[in-house]
């Protein structure tokens, strides 16, 4: 237990005060080692992408584990983590020019991969002039940023940071996103074989160009959940699994028993006989991730607020601090949802309260600074 928590933290889960963020740590431990022997029977490192808990005590987990190095999605997260004894850093966001001299302030004290997809970001690392480890951004299909892995560009950009004198090509890096709007766990294992093998054609051409690629890295929750074989592959960088969601139970990444993260609230307000009471789960606690089912939804109440089984009942629509939820309830009662989007239902709080069971054990610090 964390310093100082003893004296404040609540015996039993439904004393806290609400809005709260509850961590199962049972559940999370599960998570951890089944993705760590996920990942070591696929043979390739873990490198957990911590945008998902954004927790020092989370990562220490993971990495007592056997996950190698982590990423991260923006400069703040890979000063928290550096400060915390984390060497191995992949800012797996394409370049910010702005930041250039806080990221290069940052590789002289850790092993920092920083990555480009274009000769605009590995110019300006250039003109810099200090030492850098820049891995390319490829994509594999999904079409958010990425150089696309079957175009000419993939080897022009890795021999310009080859020939560069103060950088080094770090490794090929993708993400099939994708998979999250796939229909079946047959679509998600298909696109993450195609993620697969467009990292592995990436090597092939690079290699043929007379370039070594470095690591070649991808994953997606969904997809680590389903790929078959990684072979030719480094390393996967999956984030979400450590705490799962709704989202995924969709997907069948996981059950909602695998589901570590859901958010207590309070019911606030309720009309007589009219139904759709209100609790104190808006959008600064559940985001306005709108989930996958239809119609559209911003989480699913369980049918106890100690946890266990989902019930029917949604929270309907949200605003900043409101959460209406469909069916009847009290005032004064507690509900317990699970939320659509952990990684960003977990932005919105300054710390989980960690439980075994409905027992609160701890509080661990949300390290969620843009600075």
């Amino acid at each position: 237990m964390n310093a100082g928590n003893a004296a404040i933290l609540a015996p039993d889960l439904l004393g806290l005060s609400t809005p709260a963020l509850i961590l199962d740590l049972d559940v999370l431990e599960n998570n951890l080692r089944v993705m760590q022997a996920r990942a070591d029977a696929l043979g390739v490192r873990l490198r957990p992408h911590v945008k998902t808990h954004k927790c020092v005590e989370i990562a220490e987990l993971q990495r007592s584990l056997g996950a190698s190095g982590i990423t991260v999605s923006t400069l703040a997260e890979a000063r928290v983590f550096a400060e915390a004894g984390f060497g191995d850093i992949l800012w797996a966001f394409p370049l910010n020019l702005s930041r250039i001299g806080e990221a290069a302030a940052l590789s002289g004290r850790v092993e920092l991969g920083v990555t480009v997809d274009s000769l605009t970001a590995v110019e300006a690392l250039e003109a810099a002039d200090t030492p850098f480890s820049v891995w390319l951004e490829i994509d594999c299909g999904y079409g958010r940023s990425g150089v696309p892995y079957d175009s000419g560009r993939v080897v022009e950009l890795a021999r310009r940071i080859s020939r560069a004198g103060r950088l080094a090509l770090g490794g090929c890096l993708t993400h099939a996103g994708h998979t999250y709007g796939a229909d079946s766990p047959a679509a998600v294992a298909a696109l993450a074989d195609e993620e697969r093998r467009a990292m592995v054609e990436v090597g092939r051409a690079l290699r043929a160009a007379g370039l070594e690629p470095g690591a070649l890295s991808l994953g997606s929750t969904p997809g680590m959940s389903r790929v078959e074989t990684l072979e030719g592959v480094d390393e996967a960088r999956p984030g979400n699994y450590a705490l799962y969601d709704y989202t995924q139970t969709r997907l069948g990444s996981c059950t909602v028993g695998d589901c570590a993260v859901t958010v207590l609230a309070t019911v606030v307000s309720a009309r007589d006989g009219s139904g759709g009471a209100i609790a104190d789960c808006g959008a600064l606690a559940l985001s306005k991730d709108v989930g996958p089912d239809d119609p559209p939804h911003y989480g699913r109440l369980f049918r106890d607020a100690s946890g266990g089984e989902l019930s029917d009942h949604r929270v309907t629509s949200v605003s900043q601090e409101h959460g209406r939820l469909s069916g009847r309830f009290a005032i004064g009662e507690k509900v317990r949802v699970l939320p659509n989007h952990a990684c960003l239902t977990v932005a919105q709080f300054d710390r989980f309260e960690v439980v075994r069971g409905r027992r609160v054990v701890d509080r661990w610090k949300i390290r969620r600074t843009r600075d």
